[in-house]
């Protein structure tokens, strides 16, 4: 998911050929990246931020959970180790990171509201930015979080499959939960092939449908 702020583009996680996917989207310029968690399907196109460091000229910043942060160093150690790092022409990933938890927090002139969501028994993150939330990879919503999902314009909320699933919102949850917290407009990701999309969104509530490749929603925010 990439959001247009005002002081430039933020990327939410790193999927597989996401170097694709930006080209596909006409994305040119990523001013920083900011991570839900680090499960292989969010983490492993990192490799393609390695142009924007040399068109921002300077570390792109990555903002991300402490644990987090030790699973990108460890699943991409050439780019952080220091004998690798003395031969620059390699094109190595330049990223700094800044650590962040549930407080919220300032970047490219918007604020990110950071909350706990629980992906079967890992703690992962979703934001708030404005009147839209995005919360992918998500089973349980705990209650703290879900005061901070009240009067949305946009939930952007996890929706696997018709059937329950250890670590997924299955259909039949995203719709109660999304009933529950009653935003104005409700967008289903991280589905699978059993939701066929004209079918699906011909039996959902109003209000509520599956997203795709290439949606734009606006923000809203100033």
């Amino acid at each position: 998911m990439i959001l247009g702020l005002p002081k430039g583009n933020l990327l939410i996680d790193t999927p597989p050929e996401l170097r694709v996917q930006l080209i596909r989207e006409r994305i040119g310029l990523v001013h920083c990246v900011l991570y839900t968690h680090a499960h292989a399907d969010h983490l492993f196109g990192l490799d393609d931020l390695r142009i924007f460091p040399s068109y921002l000229g300077h570390e792109l910043p990555i903002f991300c959970e402490g644990a987090v942060e030790e699973t990108v160093r460890r699943s991409f150690a050439y780019a952080f180790d220091p004998e690798t790092l003395a031969y620059p022409a390699g094109g190595i990933p330049k990223l700094v990171f800044q650590r962040i938890g549930l407080e919220p927090f300032r970047v490219l002139g918007a604020t990110m509201i950071p909350l706990r969501l629980w992906h079967g028994q890992s703690g992962v993150l979703g934001f708030r930015i404005g009147d839209v939330a995005y919360c992918t990879d998500t089973k349980t919503i705990p209650p703290e979080s879900e005061s901070l999902l009240r009067n949305l314009d946009v939930l952007i909320l996890d929706c696997l499959r018709p059937e329950p699933h250890p670590t997924h919102m299955s259909l039949d949850e995203a719709v109660a939960a999304a009933q529950r917290l009653a935003p104005r407009r409700t967008l289903f990701t991280h589905i699978s092939h059993r939701l066929e999309h004209e079918a699906t969104n011909t039996g959902l509530p109003a209000g509520m449908e599956l997203a795709y490749d290439g949606l734009s929603i606006p923000l809203g925010i100033m």
